[in-house]
């Protein structure tokens, strides 16, 4: 019996977790140093003291700097990238749809974490420029081609009239129209964020352009 307790005893000893709690707080640690210190003045000397861990234990997670931000990126992200320009199979009359959309992504855009982020890798792309092709492709890229994909399915529908090459230009000039005047100022810590009715407003001005631009006639 005393073997049996043994070998059970070994054979249930955990490894090394390769996420979890721990790794959460030295994400959060590392937050709070990019966004203090900027990509250059971070170590990990610095990141494992704000994470409250040995410098042993954040190398068991990520082996240097630069894959400890593009990790930090690509947590920060995910969330946008799945919430950005979300369509349903039935989402409506086309501009109530791209309304609903453009005011999500104003929303989600001006959030000051958001806002961080946006500078904190604008400051480390020069040196780190896989870090600015991650956000990229996370980000902007990931949300032009989804709203691309609901833009073909309404072209198909004879609801808008984008020839097929323009299709991800046609998406990247809503996303730019939603935007306005509500966002390049707040990166430049410029005002406050706008309240709801002034992004309906600018969401609504944006849509009308657009339909202008891309609606069917025969609609």
């Amino acid at each position: 019996m005393s073997k049996l307790a043994v070998k059970t005893k070994k054979t249930a000893a955990p490894a090394e977790p390769a996420g979890g709690a721990k790794k959460l707080e030295i994400l959060e640690g590392a937050r709070r140093v990019f966004r203090a210190e900027g990509f250059d003045g971070a170590s990990m000397d610095k990141i494992a003291q704000a994470a409250g861990v040995s410098k042993g234990t954040l190398y068991v997670y990520f082996r240097n700097k630069e894959e400890l931000f593009k990790a930090l990126v690509t947590v920060d992200r995910q969330e946008a990238a799945e919430q950005l320009c979300r369509f349903d199979g039935d989402d409506g009359p086309v501009a109530e749809a791209l309304q609903r959309a453009g005011e999500s992504f104003i929303a989600m855009m001006i959030r000051p974490e958001h806002i961080a982020l946006i500078r904190m890798v604008m400051g480390a792309a020069e040196k780190f420029p896989e870090a600015g092709q991650l956000f990229y492709d996370m980000g902007p890229r990931c949300g032009i081609g989804r709203l691309a994909d609901y833009l073909r399915r309404q072209v198909a529908a004879g609801s808008l009239a984008i020839a097929d090459d323009d299709v991800e230009l046609a998406a990247a000039h809503f996303l730019n129209l939603c935007q306005g005047n509500l966002v390049k100022p707040l990166l430049f810590s410029v005002g406050e964020a706008p309240g709801c009715q002034e992004i309906q407003k600018t969401v609504a001005s944006g849509v009308r352009v657009f339909l202008r631009a891309y609606g069917s006639p025969a609609s």
